[in-house]
């Protein structure tokens, strides 16, 4: 990792929200996922990513919005490399506060984004004063003033979406996959396991996984993991005992896994996520 980069992060004790402010150089991230709405502003420099098979470049006062499970990597391609500042939503938080918002909401829907990127600049406006409302522990009450005036702005960028079961746009296979994943996410599973869950051979499944996901389905279950260690050590668990619960070699190897998604190590993000030591 580049010496220049660096990364600060806290978390908010009332809702859970994030906040992240952080700075690279070169290559930022691999392709990667989050189970959290994100929403933040490009402040310095050119932040090119790929989401939604769309290659995109931030520049600064852009808004970008992602919305859980979007795979999406980071690059700087100017030699100053970029800086930026965003906020983590947990996804059940972010839909019963915004569905507070509205007289009626349309029903067996789930909440997206329409975009990616945004040149709103009350939206842009918005998350500053929200990002250092949280980040700096301003008073609880101008906090939940920033809160609300994000949300505010937010709702025109909004996609209320009819909840699917089975997403249409992806094969089978793919689907029956991630399924079996997620239900098997902590255990030691094989890719001959997953092949005979979807009834095809290996190849067969990793071309469909990687087509459907953008990512291998080892990749896709290093993520699932990593989002679940997140919580984990968020609430307080020591590295080990997530390293252990979550089906890690040992926790030396979900450090590895940790710092290449997210720049922290577990105990150094355990620690600002819970202000407990070490």
């Amino acid at each position: 990792m580049d010496p220049s980069n660096w990364i600060e992060l806290s978390q908010d004790a009332d809702t859970g929200i994030e906040s992240i402010r952080a700075h690279f150089r070169g290559h930022a991230y691999d392709p990667h996922w989050h189970d959290s709405f994100l929403v933040g502003i490009t402040e310095q420099g050119v932040q090119q990513f790929n989401c939604r098979r769309v290659r995109h470049f931030s520049t600064p006062g852009k808004v970008f919005m992602l919305e859980p499970g979007e795979i999406h990597d980071g690059h700087a391609p100017t030699e100053e490399g970029f800086t930026y500042s965003m906020l983590y939503f947990d996804p059940q938080w972010l839909e019963r506060e915004v569905r507070a918002l509205f007289e009626h909401t349309p029903d067996h829907s789930q909440l997206g984004f329409a975009d990616t990127l945004s040149q709103d600049p009350r939206l842009a406006g918005a998350i500053n004063q929200a990002f250092h409302a949280l980040h700096e522990g301003d008073l609880r009450i101008v906090r939940q003033d920033a809160i609300d005036s994000l949300l505010g702005a937010l709702t025109c960028h909004l996609d209320w979406r009819k909840r699917l079961s089975v997403d249409p746009r992806l094969p089978l296979v793919a689907q029956v996959a991630r399924d079996y994943l997620h239900a098997h996410a902590y255990q030691d599973i094989g890719l001959d396991d997953l092949a005979r869950a979807c009834g095809v051979d290996r190849f067969r499944l990793t071309r469909a996984f990687k087509a459907a996901f953008g990512l291998a389905p080892h990749a896709y279950l290093i993520q699932l993991r990593l989002a679940k260690a997140r919580q984990l050590l968020a609430r307080g668990e020591s590295p080990a005992e997530v390293a252990s619960a979550l089906g890690f070699a040992d926790q030396s190897h979900m450090g590895r896994w940790f710092r290449r998604a997210y720049h922290l190590t577990p105990a150094d993000y355990r620690k600002r996520c819970s202000n407990l030591p070490d």
